[in-house]
């Protein structure tokens, strides 16, 4: 490398390290902050989906994993998840000339308390909502159930995220 790549890295650096820790997901954790924990999140909505509850509370866990350097903890965490689903409703958008849905929409709302031991003005209780489209000659199960479930998941836990940790 010449003198001119040197120059143009040792400005990157200084920049990065003048500015503070940067990250690329938006997060704003306090450096005190090294653990958390996501409790069960239990399907208390009025159609119960078996295993609903489980897959989104590890889909929130492997959010927060990906996302950030904090430890995943079982108990007394410096940041808490914690809530219930309360919504899981598949109602038609559409319809066709004989009646029947042409679409159908699967909407999963969950109900979200979230603890910060270091900040607790963050600390809040919020309702996040995300929904699914798909053919009404489809029916919900398979590969269209597992779509509908990861496109879901992916929106509300990213939403989680947001509202907790980058604060938008």
């Amino acid at each position: 490398m010449n003198i001119k790549h040197y120059f143009v890295l040792l400005c990157i650096t200084i920049s990065l390290v003048g500015c503070g820790v940067y990250s690329f997901t938006g997060a704003k954790v306090n450096p005190n902050t090294k653990t958390f924990q996501v409790n069960y999140f239990q399907n208390n909505s009025n159609l119960i989906e078996p295993g609903l509850d489980l897959d989104f509370t590890n889909a929130l866990t492997d959010l927060l994993l990906n996302q950030t350097n904090l430890q995943l903890v079982k108990s007394n965490g410096d940041l808490v998840y914690e809530g219930e689903i309360v919504e899981y409703r598949i109602s038609p958008t559409t319809a066709t000339a004989q009646n029947t849905a042409a679409q159908n929409r699967l909407t999963i709302s969950v109900n979200v308390r979230f603890y910060n031991k270091q900040d607790e003005d963050a600390d809040f209780e919020k309702r996040f909502s995300f929904f699914y489209d798909y053919q009404g000659s489809d029916l919900l199960t398979g590969s269209t159930k597992t779509t509908a479930h990861d496109e879901i998941f992916e929106r509300l836990t990213q939403d989680i995220f947001n509202a907790s940790l980058a604060q938008w």
